[in-house]
């Protein structure tokens, strides 16, 4: 049975390896909520053509009031564009129903806010988990393919689903900075590219004693 100790040691080791690789900047939420949405089963190019046609109007009250064709059209390059579109209005308008306040949800515990993303059609999730790290701090453990696929080669387990992993590896999460919570999601992808080139990468190194 692997421990959080052993967990954490993998983690250290691949961010010590990659260095520094956090890179959400939190200097508008809105704009990185939208960037998670569009993402889903899209390209970061494709992704960086949408956000660049909501220039300007990546605030609460403006994706609100924006006709839902007119967003349609803006997000279009990052594809599913429809469902989309509703998923980011949801979104914001569960935050607006909350008064757009974020000092309002310090209070809510993480269990509490994640259940009540995770009620809005359209998050899923990771997508929640992404929201609970980036934009409220909270230390969640983001259990993407990346992860499954590397804890699996390194005997931790066969993760086949989302909250398996994520429930596993909280614990781990816990325990550290929240910065360093982030920089692990950040470095798990760094890693995952590389193998995907590489398949033949070694990985002993990160259980050496």
């Amino acid at each position: 049975m692997k421990t959080d100790k052993d967990i954490i040691k993998v983690l250290n080791r691949l961010s010590d390896h990659y260095g520094p690789q956090y890179w959400w900047s939190n200097e508008n939420p809105i704009s990185d909520w939208v960037t998670m949405i569009l993402i889903q089963q899209s390209t970061g190019v494709n992704v960086e053509k949408a956000m660049v046609k909501l220039d300007g109007y990546l605030t609460v009250e403006q994706l609100q009031s924006m006709d839902i064709e007119d967003l349609q059209e803006r997000i279009r390059s990052a594809g599913f564009y429809k469902q989309k579109s509703a998923y980011i209005k949801n979104l914001i308008n569960w935050f607006a129903e909350h008064g757009a306040n974020f000092a309002d949800f310090e209070e809510i515990t993480t269990t509490d806010l994640r259940q009540e993303l995770l009620a809005i059609k359209g998050i899923g999730p990771e997508t929640a988990d992404d929201i609970l790290l980036y934009t409220f701090g909270r230390n969640v453990f983001i259990a993407d393919q990346y992860a499954m696929r590397l804890f699996g080669r390194l005997g931790f387990g066969e993760y086949k689903s989302y909250k398996k992993m994520q429930t596993d590896f909280t614990g781990a999460a816990e325990k550290v900075p929240l910065n360093l919570c982030r920089e692990w999601h950040a470095v798990i992808d760094e890693h995952g590219k590389a193998f995907r080139k590489n398949k033949n990468l070694d990985e002993s190194w990160l259980l050496a004693d």
